[in-house]
């Protein structure tokens, strides 16, 4: 079996807050991207409208990093996956879930093996 290519990370926080922020989101993105040791290509949000919830991609020459929030339930669902020796998505995570304020209620890691 070959090492795995990268680990897709997938999880969801709850007890967040800022979430309709669409610059909060932003922020923690970036620095989610910062931990992970990636590289940013692009960053694009989409705000839902008042009272409504952002979903972002950070576009990454390493994968992507995206979010889609839920301010009405306090609930984040993140999906990162990092490929490379040097890519962390658990330091991503964390930042994260530090910059919303909530908790990690959720986590699955998937290794996305080379053939």
């Amino acid at each position: 079996m070959t090492a795995p290519l990268g680990l897709h990370l997938i999880a969801d926080i709850a007890g967040a807050e800022g979430l309709d922020d669409s610059a909060r989101i932003e922020a923690a993105l970036r620095a989610a991207a910062h931990a992970a040791r990636v590289t940013v290509l692009d960053v694009r949000l989409h705000h839902f409208g008042e009272g409504g919830g952002v979903t972002g991609v950070v576009l990454l020459a390493e994968s992507h990093i995206s979010i889609h929030t839920w301010p009405e339930h306090a609930l984040a669902a993140v999906d990162i996956f990092v490929c490379g020796p040097h890519a962390d998505a658990t330091a991503a995570l964390g930042v994260i879930e530090q910059e919303l304020g909530g908790r990690v209620v959720m986590r699955r890691d998937i290794a996305r093996l080379g053939l």
